[in-house]
């Protein structure tokens, strides 16, 4: 897909100011002072931005860093915290759903920046990713919490991973306005998330075919050979009955 679109800055902002209302809560949960709910809200917020634009797509310095909106979005999101942060952090609800909406909404402009590079789609995709959990990840290891990426049962990666294809496939084959894909990209990866908590679906460790195949085994051996011993076991008291009938 060659052609230039733009989404709405408002998109971009709307999730720098969720994610970092996750770092200001968390960090107001960890007993910071005011510096350190602001620098870990900062990290937050714009970590998946300067991923996207340092490692992947770099020119010139991060666009955090070209606008000042940014900045007046995380400080507006560490104010509401500080104000009104003890009674939200009663409802990890709210820590959820902003964290949602954030993996959702950075996900479909960090791909909507790499196709504007002119990235193919699925290469797109996988930028729309690290810039969806980029944030995140940074906010977890400076806390650290065991970062919700590789955490088995909890479908992070894998509800943007869809999103990511609903955007994708929108605009490629149903020739969506760009807008209009990104609300129904963000609503599938809010939604799957969501769900996946509310439903508790959860992902499994990965362990080798081939290790499965090697356990099953073993287990069938084990349950053959103590059949085999309780067996013997049986055999000499069955002898012993029939021995006795003959006697009698």
């Amino acid at each position: 897909m060659t052609a230039q679109f733009e989404l709405p800055i408002g998109f971009e902002l709307a999730a720098v100011f969720l994610f970092a209302i996750t770092g200001a809560l968390l960090a107001i949960e960890q007993r910071y002072d005011v510096v350190g709910v602001f620098v870990l809200a900062l990290i937050s917020a714009v970590g998946g931005g300067l991923v996207r634009d340092g490692f992947f797509l770099p020119q010139g310095p991060p666009l955090v860093l070209q606008d000042e909106r940014y900045l007046y979005a995380v400080s507006l999101a560490v104010l509401f915290c500080l104000i009104f942060g003890d009674h939200l952090n009663r409802f990890r609800l709210v820590f959820r759903l902003a964290d949602a909406l954030g993996l959702g909404i950075y996900g479909v402009v960090g791909a909507q920046r790499a196709l504007g590079f002119g990235l193919q789609p699925l290469p797109a995709a996988c930028v729309g990713l690290a810039s969806a959990v980029g944030g995140g990840v940074l906010r977890d290891v400076l806390t650290r919490k065991e970062t919700l990426l590789f955490k088995p049962g909890e479908f992070y990666v894998f509800a943007a991973a869809i999103g990511m294809a609903v955007f994708l496939g929108m605009i490629q084959f149903r020739q969506l306005p760009p807008a209009r894909a990104a609300l129904w990209s963000i609503a599938t990866t809010v939604l799957l998330r969501l769900a996946a908590l509310w439903f508790r679906w959860e992902t499994k460790a990965a362990t080798p075919l081939l290790g499965r195949e090697g356990r099953r085994r073993g287990r069938e051996a084990i349950s053959e050979a103590d059949a085999a011993n309780e067996n013997r076991r049986s055999a000499p008291r069955r002898t012993e009955s029939h021995t006795g009938d003959a006697a009698q």
